[in-house]
């Protein structure tokens, strides 16, 4: 067929009809649309690359409670949607999540609202990396969610390389629609409010729609979970918390006495315990000290946050076709979420965190000579509440966009848009933290010298001082909260020209898109100025600031070759310059569509894309953070095939440095997808859809964990698995350079630290194939209107190679260190009977590594079940069930880490219900 100039003929067009209808026909577009992947408008749906389109009423069937909750729910979304329980994203980015289609990182995919940039989340990703925070766009507000996967810079610029997600929010509005939903959980804890509202109106030349949702949603503690209450549920055999302890020189334990202990037990509610680890006492015998099996469980696994979200699109309508319009969207939110209690351990004036002391009070029937070493977890009753020692983050974002479009030329053919977008997110974000000086005068006195043969610092230090329970005022008088206010900001002045019919050939007409752009982007973290010193114990961070500009020139072409093959072509060159360096980037993209029959299109496209350097991996600051890092080598040269997960009481505080790098060139991509799409009639489609994405030049942080895993690799000459490794490869020499070992003294040999500056790596591919299949049933008599969807994605390969000369590294493998799913499936069956509408939806994940990185986990499913019922044409009730049956996390028998299971794919939430009330306002019915 011809295309979009015989779209209307009685055989239509191949449109990917909607998967949940409300009856049992369908009717093909009747004008032309604009199909995220290209600026052109068309009348299909269906083009060269593959778009996944999600709408409101999906949402609502499929049981989706949040932006996040969606995404996940995408089989191209190969990364992890950053859980709330996520311990780096509590200590980074504090309530903020993101996507990460084909599992390049968040930051290879671009975000788009109403078809706009916005601005990134503030503080960086991991530490590391600017991306976009999804968690504020309001899902209630969505009108239609489209996902491009592959590389898009030819469209849509800088970052576009594994795809591009753009929300759609609502545009017109038929009456006013007033929705209120309520959610709970079965086992306790998370509740949640969510008030919807939103209107339009047309009066003449003036209208416009506006929309507004509150949320309130509270938090959810690690505690309410008897999966993850206590370290008894380690099925590796976990250690109580060390809430009070003592060591010597040599990391042994020093005794306490279950007198001792027992005169705390009162603390942390109650479940304060003498116990013991093995092999830490003296002689290698158990090392004794006061602790706690419950305390593992003092965080938030769904935070509290509390927002107001808003929108509008307003237009002017002037003479000559022309519009004056203004798009807005603001958001504003609290969110408090808990990772863990506080610490303290000595830490010297210059920062050191060796923890040893010399103190005068130490009997030398202890320790000859006299090196101390104390420290401490604060309990929920010293901190006087648990929601005293909360992480909280108060955003404000906002993004305007004014401007003028209109039609000019024979027919009004030509389409034009001048606009200027601004957005803006703003955080001030309260980080508690124990203050070195503060802290080490309440615990050791006054410092009286240094000692002249071991060089530490003199206190007389009463170890009765160390298992005193502080008061709520002295857990005050050593704790301070570290501000942080940080900014991030976009600018772009778009100019773009469209002409659907810029000429016409014998199979149809030529369509040609324009644009041009020129803006800003910057980034300003400002954190607190005591961070980045030697002030809080265990934390000194580094800043980060900077700015660049940017212009870019576009241009796509759509040609009707012939009346079954229409190609298409777009060429866009980005110029940036950042400091005191400027480069540029031209990318492509070729499209072909062929159909040999009005019913099947074969498909496929191929382009090239490209990231310009993330501003915080250019301009981060000298900074360092002190994570703890588990000590792979002693652990494996000590204990002779010792896993990776056998090394957990190898577990040590270290510094990580880091520092920006102002040489990293930009990152490239080059993908192809080629496919087909068949629609035999009305009732069914079905697509099968290869891709493959090529990234190249990509810029990392080095992995602290990875980083001391193949240090041991490395080292001793295989993985913990029995792979040979080569130690002489590029990536065994850099790893052992890069990790920092004690030269000398007590700690000799010890791990100290690690170097994970941001570098240029070689290069990652992943490759496989996206199948949608959808089906939609004649009405059955008494039933009703069946449909069924589904959506599939098989990863073939994902591999991964740091530099040249290296082997490649099988991301998918069970020991290669990473943790991507192979594939990932959602399905759902929906019954339409009249009033009535039903969904089950099912997600599958596939196979995941195990913790020891020794085999797999079994592939999980769960699901969701909705129902809606119009009560009157003006008011609707609904209500979901998310996780049906209840589905706990998959037990993995090696998972020693809290909270026993992998929180990248799981969470332990379990059965959650919510009932929705919907009320229509004039206009047409619901």
């Amino acid at each position: 067929m011809a295309g979009a100039g015989q779209a209307q003929q009685a055989t239509p067009a191949i449109t990917a009809l909607p998967a949940t209808p409300d009856t049992g026909t369908q009717t093909p577009p009747e004008s032309a649309i604009v199909v995220l992947g290209s600026r052109i408008p068309r009348v299909e749906l269906e083009g060269p690359a593959p778009v996944t389109a999600v709408t409101a009423q999906d949402i609502l069937r499929n049981g989706y409670q949040s932006v996040p909750d969606l995404l996940r729910a995408l089989t191209q979304n190969g990364g992890e949607t950053q859980s709330q329980q996520s311990g780096n994203g509590a200590a980074f980015t504090p309530g903020a999540q993101q996507v990460d289609l084909r599992g390049l990182g968040p930051n290879h995919t671009l975000v788009l609202v109403n078809g706009r940039r916005i601005a990134d989340f503030p503080l960086p990703f991991n530490g590391q990396s600017n991306f976009t925070d999804i968690s504020n766009i309001p899902v209630g507000l969505i009108e239609r969610v489209e996902v491009l996967s592959g590389s898009a810079s030819a469209i849509y610029g800088s970052d576009a390389i594994s795809g591009v997600v753009n929300f759609q929010l609502k545009k017109s509005v038929d009456g006013t629609r007033i929705d209120y939903r309520y959610g709970d959980t079965q086992h306790g804890g998370g509740a949640s409010h969510r008030l919807t509202l939103t209107t339009g109106w047309n009066a003449g030349a003036f209208h416009g729609v506006i929309g507004v949702e509150g949320l309130y949603q509270k938090p959810l503690w690690q505690y309410q979970r008897a999966r993850q209450d206590s370290v008894l549920d380690d099925p590796t055999g976990g250690l109580a918390r060390r809430t009070f302890l003592r060591t010597d020189e040599y990391t042994d334990y020093l005794d306490p006495g279950a007198a001792t202990c027992a005169s705390l037990s009162g603390l942390n509610g109650g479940s304060t315990i003498y116990t013991s680890r093995p092999r830490y006492g003296a002689d290698g015998g158990p090392g004794y000290y006061c602790g706690s099996n419950s305390s593992i469980a003092y965080g938030t696994m769904i935070s509290e946050r509390k927002s107001v979200n808003a929108f509008g699109a307003i237009g002017l309508d002037l003479p000559n076709g022309m519009e004056l319009f203004t798009d807005f969207q603001a958001s504003y939110s609290k969110v408090a979420l808990l990772p863990d209690v506080l610490t303290w351990y000595y830490e010297t004036a210059d920062g050191n965190q060796e923890g040893t002391f010399y103190n005068t009070l130490m009997p030398t029937s202890l320790n000859s000579t006299k090196l101390d070493n104390w420290y401490r977890q604060f309990t929920p009753e010293e901190m006087g509440g648990l929601q005293n020692g909360m992480t909280r983050n108060r955003s404000i974002s906002f993004t305007i966009t004014p401007g003028l479009r209109g039609k000019f030329g024979k027919n009004q053919a030509w389409a034009y848009e001048l606009s200027f977008n601004h957005s803006e997110y703003r955080s001030k974000v309260s980080f508690p933290q124990v203050v070195i000086s503060k802290a080490n005068a309440l615990f050791l006195g006054q410092q009286q010298g240094v000692d002249e043969d071991s060089g530490y610092a003199v206190f007389s230090a009463d170890p009765t001082r160390l298992y005193t329970p502080l008061t709520t005022a002295e857990y005050n008088s050593i704790t301070e909260n570290a501000i942080y206010k940080p900014r991030s900001y976009t600018d772009n002045l778009a100019f773009s020209l469209t002409n659907g019919e810029v000429l016409r050939l014998p199979a149809g007409p030529v369509g040609v898109a324009l644009v041009g752009e020129y803006g800003g982007q910057g980034y300003d973290l400002r954190p607190d100025p005591k961070a980045l010193e030697h002030y809080y114990v265990g934390l000194t961070d580094s800043d980060g600031k900077g700015s660049r500009r940017h212009w870019a020139l576009g241009g796509e072409l759509r040609v009707p070759v012939l009346s079954f093959l229409q190609l298409s072509g777009a060429a866009r060159y980005d110029h940036f310059h950042v400091v005191d360096n400027s480069f540029g980037k031209a990318t492509w993209n070729l499209g072909a569509e062929l159909r040999p029959t009005s019913r099947l299109l074969l498909r496929g496209a191929m382009g090239t894309g490209f990231r310009a350097p993330d501003l915080h991996y250019v301009f981060s600051g000298n900074g360092d953070t002190h994570p703890d890092g588990i000590d792979y080598l002693t652990c494996r040269r000590e204990n002779a095939g010792a896993s990776y997960s056998d090394c957990d009481d190898y577990e040590v505080g270290i510094t990580s440095h880091r520092t920006g790098n102002r040489q990293l060139k930009p990152e490239t991509s080059r993908s192809i997808n080629a496919g087909v799409f068949w629609q035999p009639d009305r009732s069914v489609d079905l697509s099968v859809d290869y891709f493959k994405v090529t990234l190249e030049n990509q810029v990392l942080d080095l992995s602290k964990d990875e980083l001391l895993r193949r240090e041991s690799d490395c080292v001793l000459g295989e993985t913990a698995s029995g792979s040979a490794v080569n130690a002489s490869s590029p990536t065994c020499l850099d790893a052992i350079a890069r990790v920092q070992r004690y030269a000398s003294g007590a700690f000799a040999g010890q791990l100290q630290g690690v170097y994970v500056n941001p570098i240029n790596v070689a290069r990652e591919q992943t490759d496989g194939i996206d199948v949608a299949f959808h089906w939609r049933a004649p009405e059955i008599r008494g039933l009703g209107f069946l449909s069924f969807a589904l959506g599939y994605t098989y990863v073939f390969n994902h591999t991964f190679r740091q530099y040249q000369g290296d082997a490649l590294i099988n991301k998918l493998a069970y020991d290669s260190g990473y943790d991507i799913p192979r594939d990932k499936g959602t399905a759902s069956l929906t019954l339409v009977n009249g009033r009535f509408t039903t969904t089950l939806q099912g997600q599958r994940l596939g196979r995941l590594p195990n913790y020891d990185e020794n085999a797999y986990i079994d592939a999980t499913t769960t699901f969701n079940l909705s129902a809606q019922y119009k009560l009157t044409d003006y008011l609707q009730l609904s209500g979901t069930v998310t996780n049906l049956f209840d589905t706990s996390p998959n037990v993995d028998p090696t998972y020693g880490s809290y909270p026993y299971y992998d929180i990248s794919w799981f969470d332990g939430v379990g059965r959650s219900f919510f009932v929705q009330l919907t009320w229509k306002l004039g206009g047409k019915g619901l």
